[in-house]
């Protein structure tokens, strides 16, 4: 158990080099695609900078990733870490609301 307690509080000292854990899946090249990519991608670089990993999923071509992860509606953004995982839909053309699933703001 104390273990556990050490491992808890080394995480929080870390709290600022969290890195972030993202897939988006999206349907090939269709308008609402690209622009999820050119958004999640700027989101990323202003507010996330060296500190984020992005996969970027087509579920035309990785079809069995897309069953996996149970999708209701496309374009899809999961955060995977940290913890809580979060899902935005949409073309995450509204960074405020991307910015609240994430957890960067309140």
């Amino acid at each position: 158990m104390a273990k556990k307690e050490e491992h808890s509080s080394h995480q929080k000292s870390e709290k600022k080099t969290v890195e972030y854990v993202l897939r988006l899946f999206i349907t090939g090249a269709t308008p609402n695609s690209i622009r999820a990519i050119t958004n999640i991608k700027q989101i990323c670089e202003q507010h996330l900078k060296d500190r984020y990993s992005l996969e970027i999923i087509d579920v035309y071509q990785q079809r069995a990733i897309a069953e996996k992860e149970q999708l209701v509606a496309l374009p899809l953004l999961i955060k995977k870490a940290p913890l809580p995982e979060r899902r935005i839909i949409g073309d995450l053309s509204n960074t405020e609301k991307v910015l609240k699933g994430l957890g960067l703001v309140s």
